[in-house]
């Protein structure tokens, strides 16, 4: 095909040439470009192009999430059938890890437990995970007693995740005094997106209309400034959100 008699596959060489200038690519492909037009950007395109752009990103996630579909159990068969060849500590995490994906959080919970009796114990991750696995499966004081070494042994380590998750197994605990304390703690000390959002959803849920629709009103203006990309990062926290409020 001719476009204003140049060939089209050697003007796609030129849009590839001028990408490897602007991005500092080896200047051999410039050679290879125009020396072989065709073959030369079908490669450079391949190789280069595609993994620089959002196309890749998007394959990516189209397979990741037909992955998921197609075989929901994978990343769980596979650590657990790791664990059970090789029970190391490492195993082990992976394996508490992917059950807790699973939705088998007492599971989850024993597997982790186990990991604080060996070497691992000091691991603030692996704390983390045990404090989680047993919110999930509603063993709060337990919850809170990991929450509570955390900060104690490691304060700098994920201390937002660790204050909203405080919070909000205090207000499973039926603990709302406590919670309300730890919410705004978060709040005024992090101020994100989650914190917001995490007290939010509690406040409507205790009957505090007052405090819900004034953090609502914060989320919407935040949320009304995001991007396609922003919006898929936190599908499960806008999911929650709109549950709670269509209350």
């Amino acid at each position: 095909m001719q476009f204003f008699g140049i060939g089209i596959h050697v003007l796609i060489a030129v849009f590839f040439a001028i990408h490897v200038v602007r991005t500092g690519q080896n200047m051999y492909w410039l050679a290879i470009l125009f020396m072989f037009p065709l073959l030369g950007s079908l490669v450079y395109g391949i190789a280069i192009y595609l993994p620089s752009t959002r196309i890749q990103y998007g394959a990516k996630k189209v397979i990741s999430v037909a992955g998921k579909i197609l075989d929901p159990n994978r990343e769980l068969r596979e650590a657990r059938e790791a664990f059970n060849y090789t029970p190391t500590a490492q195993n082990q995490m992976r394996l508490a890890a992917a059950l807790l994906a699973a939705g088998q959080s007492k599971d989850s919970a024993q597997n982790y437990e186990a990991c604080l009796q060996g070497p691992f114990a000091g691991d603030p991750a692996i704390r983390l995970g045990a404090a989680q696995a047993n919110f999930a499966c509603q063993r709060y004081d337990a919850c809170i007693d990991h929450l509570h070494t955390l900060r104690e042994r490691t304060p700098n380590y994920a201390p937002e995740v660790v204050s909203l998750l405080m919070a909000r197994t205090l207000a499973a605990a039926g603990k709302e005094q406590d919670a309300r304390s730890e919410f705004e703690f978060a709040l005024q000390k992090y101020g994100s997106f989650d914190a917001r959002a995490e007290y939010a959803i509690w406040a409507i849920g205790i009957g505090d209309k007052e405090t819900a629709l004034r953090l609502k009103l914060d989320l919407d203006q935040t949320i009304n400034r995001w991007n396609k990309h922003n919006i898929e990062l936190n599908a499960v926290m806008l999911g929650r959100l709109k549950n709670a409020f269509s209350m």
